[in-house]
């Protein structure tokens, strides 16, 4: 092994290439295990360094600087990703909850720490490590369709209190620990942090909507700025001598109004999620002493299991609390238990900065590592056990809201002011052009309205006589031809439109905001190159930036020749109700046949099931048009596999979209990714304009 390591050069090169490949390898073997990935690469952090292959040492300025940059990315992450509208929705009960899970298992981790021989200092400081959590089991919730569920909103909205307050906590005991304490210097310091806290929440936030404001579209400079705003903050916590994750999670709060969900938010998250925050963790496993990890386990295995038992108690008094309070049912309060338990993104981030500056001891790190692994496979365990009791909750389907969004645009309240239906195609495929036309024939019958075939040539200079550009516009008037004699056969009125533009989405979204257009069509490509997993694909930005609803098409058959249509429903929102609505207008124009189809998990209770049935059934007859429709719903945790099974019995399957896009592209649910590329029948994949 030592020869091996005299060959490999001496250059932090060597080190970026291995977390790299840990980053790249090493999570999906372990979530294939039912395990988080970051446990695996804790372990892949024990078995790369000085305890194991000694490939990476973490002590080198490289490992260094990696640890540093992911620690305060994580916490960056975690303000970006708070949901600020939830907390705002029961504020109240959210600050409630809040300060009993702060406070209570604040009170033991104090305890435990004078317990076993801890400062004061230290022992507060052990205490706002057990006080944060981090709701890993929401994916679950969102799931079930209980994300508005009083009890679950209350529970995300707590995160806002107890992470601000654990982070605060940890600056003031770091503060303490790094000098000499006096009451003025604690007052002084107390001050600096508000002062400080201020200036980034409230100042970044000015600031930043002002810069988003001013460069528009300029996704690359405004990726730069927010960047910026993180790094800044983090040197402005460590000039006030407070650690720097502080400022990185205020920071994260600061702009999380700014960024909102746009494309942004998914690349610094994408940036985060690929590179920095895997690195952190593997620094977190490089740290871990195997032998004195052991030696605690044994030889100090009362404070392990003192750390670990006293926050799952203390987090179960503080949701009981909550209980008494607000007079929650037993399953409300477990879900708000579980939720409130995993320990991971605070948590992991202050316990290493206590061991850094000395506050805490190995025994103590290595039992937080164990607490980690406890709580992030318990809570989601119990999460997934009593969340499906919990009361569904249903969107308001009596509103007067249309739905269908062109039916729903503010000049359509005066009938003069009504403009016709119209279909925009972009045409490039000579393979897939004929039945995209058919399609958008048939709707355009059934609507009344026109088409408007689209073939944009791209031309990024400005000479306009280059021979690529003049071929491209003769095969686009191909193109366009065809598309006007599909029209014509179907009697519909058809204007062919050809544009010059620099992008071709871009040509794509502002011809049918030009035309005012009502839906947009377009054709199914599976690009999985390098270059379209990094920035997307013409798919990803038209239905990101489009101002009207967007239907990409896999039609492996000619639209007439569709009888039978399949649409998952997941949850009942407002936008799923209107994908069934666009699917019965579909349906409407070839006399085809629906089926709704819910996969409730095996562990949904029998009057969830009637609940959920009898307002699908309310949807479907509500308004638009009546068509033979069928309901399934089916008990399973093997969505995907259900819903391939029902496709083999259809032509056609309608997915939605999220109006949202990752730095690699559209992005869609795990299940709607995995159905896609195995689907046997022709598919639509529906979206809404980004609202």
């Amino acid at each position: 092994m030592s020869q091996f390591l005299d060959w490999l050069p001496d250059s932090p090169i060597v080190a970026f290439t291995i977390l790299l490949l840990v980053s790249l390898a090493i999570p999906p073997w372990f979530e294939r295990l039912r395990l988080p990935g970051l446990v695996g690469l804790l372990i892949a952090g024990v078995v790369l360094g000085p305890n194991g292959l000694q490939l990476l040492d973490p002590s080198s300025e490289t490992m260094k600087l990696f640890s540093d940059i992911g620690k305060v990315y994580l916490l960056f992450v975690a303000g970006l990703e708070i949901d600020l509208e939830q907390f705002h929705k029961n504020k109240h009960r959210s600050l409630g909850f809040g300060l009993s899970t702060f406070l209570v298992p604040l009170m033991v981790g104090m305890f435990l720490g004078f317990a076993f021989g801890f400062g004061p200092n230290a022992a507060i400081l052990i205490g706002s490590i057990l006080s944060s959590h981090t709701p890993i089991g929401y994916p679950i919730i969102q799931r079930l369709g209980l994300v508005e569920a009083e009890s679950v909103v209350v529970t995300i909205g707590a995160t806002v209190f107890t992470d601000i307050s654990a982070l605060f906590v940890l600056a003031i005991c770091v503060s303490i620990h790094a000098g000499e304490f006096s009451v003025y210097g604690l007052i002084w310091q107390l001050s600096l942090l508000a002062i400080y806290s201020a200036i980034v929440l409230l100042g970044f936030s000015r600031l930043g909507k002002i810069y988003f404001r001013r460069t528009g579209d300029d996704e690359s400079n405004q990726f730069l700025f927010v960047l910026l705003v993180l790094f800044v903050a983090s040197v402005g916590a460590q000039i006030i001598k407070v650690d720097m994750i502080v400022g990185a999670f205020l920071a994260g709060l600061a702009i999380n109004e700014v960024v909102g969900n746009s494309p942004v938010k998914e690349k610094v998250e994408f940036l985060g999620s690929v590179l920095f925050i895997p690195f952190f963790f593997v620094a977190m496993g490089l740290l871990l002493n195997i032998p004195v990890f052991i030696a605690t386990l044994i030889n100090s295995f009362e404070l392990t299991l003192a750390i670990v038992l006293g926050l799952i108690g203390s987090k179960f008094i503080a949701a009981w609390i909550a209980k008494k309070l607000y007079r929650y049912n037993w399953n409300e309060t477990m879900v708000m238990w579980s939720l409130s338990l995993p320990q991971v993104a605070a948590t992991l981030a202050a316990t290493l900065v206590g061991l850094q500056v000395g506050l805490l001891t190995e025994a103590v790190f290595n039992s937080v590592i164990v607490m980690m692994v406890v709580t992030s496979t318990l809570g989601p365990l119990l999460t997934q056990r009593f969340a499906p009791k919990l009361r569904l909750i249903t969107p308001l389907l009596d509103t007067p809201e249309p739905l269908l969004w062109w039916e729903n645009r503010p000049e359509f309240s005066l009938p003069e002011l009504n403009p016709p239906f119209r279909i925009v195609v972009p045409v490039y495929n000579p393979k897939t052009e004929r039945y995209l036309m058919e399609m958008a024939a048939l709707i355009a019958r059934h609507e009344s309205g026109g088409i408007i075939p689209l073939s944009v040539a791209t031309q990024a200079q400005i000479h306009l006589d280059e021979p690529e550009l003049q071929l491209a516009l003769r095969n686009s008037r191909i193109l366009l031809n065809q598309a006007l004699k599909v029209g014509q056969e179907f009697n519909i009125e058809t204007k062919p439109e050809l544009r010059i533009d620099n992008d071709v989405a871009t040509g794509i979204i502002r011809t049918a905001c030009e035309q005012n257009a009502s839906l947009i069509i377009m054709g199914w490509s599976q690009n999985t190159r390098l270059r379209a997993r990094l920035f997307g694909t013409v798919i990803d930005s038209v239905f990101w930036s489009s101002h009207c609803p967007v239907a990409v098409m896999k039609l492996l058959q000619e639209p007439i020749a569709i009888k039978t249509i399949l649409i998952p429903v997941k949850t009942l929102t407002v936008q799923t109700i209107r994908t069934v609505r666009f699917a019965q207008l579909l349906a409407d124009t070839n006399q085809a046949q629906i089926t709704v189809l819910h996969v409730c998990p095996s562990q949904a209770q029998p009057e969830q099931i009637a609940l959920i049935h009898r307002e699908i059934d309310h949807v479907l007859h509500r308004t638009g048009p009546q068509v033979q429709s069928d309901i399934k719903i089916i008990a399973s945790d093997e969505v995907s596999s259900v819903i391939l099974s029902e496709t083999q019995q259809v032509d056609l399957i309608i997915l939605r979209s999220q109006r949202r896009r990752t730095a690699g592209g559209l992005e869609v649910s795990s299940v709607t990714s995995e159905v896609i590329h195995q689907l046997p029948c022709s598919m639509i994949l529906f979206g809404e304009p980004h609202s």
